[in-house]
């Protein structure tokens, strides 16, 4: 059986098809493919709160550049999904997307306060159920990495 060589990125090396097992050999790329994309997103701490009508995420550093960073990604970000993924040692345990509520972005001294709230009952309900979720697989030990549009913004635990 022939076998072809692949890069992580899952696009397959030019050319190398085994010949004569009826196996087509690939065309070679026009554009040279580009590399995996790496984001550095700030380590900060996390700390979620049930509020009336929804949740609050605030989430520190104690570094000043790292604040100054999540707070741009923040404001370049804002007025999008907000979501948070809660890993332990490096895999996906829950997701919570908080499109039950309008999510809201504030400055603070060392970072950012995400409130999500609703008026309706049973999104706000939701929305502190995520939010009492999470706050269990923090305090496990999970690391929760937050998200507005898709894009992180911080990684950290409590």
């Amino acid at each position: 059986m022939a076998s072809m060589i692949m890069e992580r990125t899952g696009m397959g090396m030019p050319g190398m098809a085994m010949g004569g097992v009826g196996m087509p050999g690939m065309a070679t790329p026009s554009t040279m493919p580009t590399g995996t994309n790496w984001l550095m997103v700030p380590r900060c701490t996390l700390k979620m709160d049930k509020v009336t009508g929804g949740m609050k995420i605030t989430c520190s550093c104690d570094d000043k550049m790292a604040a100054t960073m999540m707070q741009n990604l923040c404001t370049m970000l804002t007025g999008g999904m907000c979501s948070c993924c809660m890993m332990m040692n490096g895999m996906i345990v829950c997701t919570c997307n908080l499109t039950m509520g309008m999510c809201k972005c504030e400055m603070i001294d060392k970072g950012v306060c995400v409130t999500c709230t609703s008026g309706d009952k049973a999104c706000c309900e939701m929305i502190q159920a995520c939010c009492e979720c999470m706050n269990s697989m923090l305090k496990a030990g999970c690391t929760c990495c937050m998200f507005m549009n898709n894009s992180p913004i911080c990684c950290g635990c409590c």
